[in-house]
């Protein structure tokens, strides 16, 4: 693969993985990350994960076409089955729904034993990923948010300190932060603005309907509704 072709999302990831590490990236498709990382001499040993054998074969032909064989092995396995406990220290997880990547790391949570960070890039339900991470005592440490092609996407970096779990990123605001983002809240990006005015008019359409209604069973979610509306419009000051 050509280094300059690498997309400015993967390109977020690999920013946040340590140099001379061990690093497994689940999903990998055609193996982009990985051999960038590799032929950057920023790790000294790469794992790339596929499921589904269309992508398993793309992430061999890319591993041999770079001549890497050596240096990446390309493991078929659901999730993080193709792993070992203490066999990576780093772990990405990229393109997948929040859902998805919460619920591999939830399945795999014996494999990633010795793991010491995880980059997750979720495509939408980052604040399920967030949750999951408190959950388990991971740390929050650092978020990105990126438009690229059109398209925004959110990274989340999370460090395993069993010293350091009180250490969390999130204050009074809990909720709203687990939704948008403690360090995005902070910055408050171009594409963080413009993605939550996105949900806001969707969510407003949302409420237009139920508004509608009449069913009594709605006025909960309404109520609920409104309140995440209110917060987010407070929080971007519109």
């Amino acid at each position: 693969m050509k280094r300059d072709n690498l997309s400015l999302r993967l390109r977020t990831v690999a920013a946040h993985i340590h140099r001379e590490a061990v690093m497994a990236d689940i999903g990998s498709d055609h193996a982009y990350l990985p051999c960038y990382l590799i032929l950057e001499h920023q790790v000294v040993y790469a794992i790339a994960g596929e499921v589904n054998e269309g992508p398993y074969q793309s992430a061999l032909h890319e591993v041999q076409a770079a001549n890497l064989q050596n240096k990446i092995s390309v493991r078929k396995g659901d999730g993080l089955d193709i792993l070992s406990p203490n066999e990576a220290d780093v772990i990405t997880i990229c393109g997948m729904g929040g859902q998805l990547i919460s619920s591999i790391l939830e399945k795999g949570k014996t494999k990633i034993e010795g793991v010491k960070r995880l980059v997750l890039q979720p495509n939408v339900g980052a604040d399920t990923v967030r949750k999951w991470l408190m959950k388990e005592n991971w740390i929050l440490v650092h978020e990105e948010i990126i438009k690229e092609d059109g398209k925004i996407y959110e990274v989340l970096v999370a460090d395993w300190d069993w010293d350091k779990k009180e250490q969390q990123p999130y204050s009074e605001k809990e909720e709203l932060e687990l939704l948008l983002g403690p360090f995005l809240m902070k910055e408050k990006n171009e594409a963080f603005v413009e993605k939550w005015k996105g949900e806001l008019r969707q969510w407003e359409k949302i409420l237009q309907q139920m508004e509608r209604s009449e069913s009594p069973d709605l006025a909960e979610r309404k109520a609920s509704l409104q309140k995440r509306i209110d917060s987010v419009k407070e929080e971007l000051s519109l």
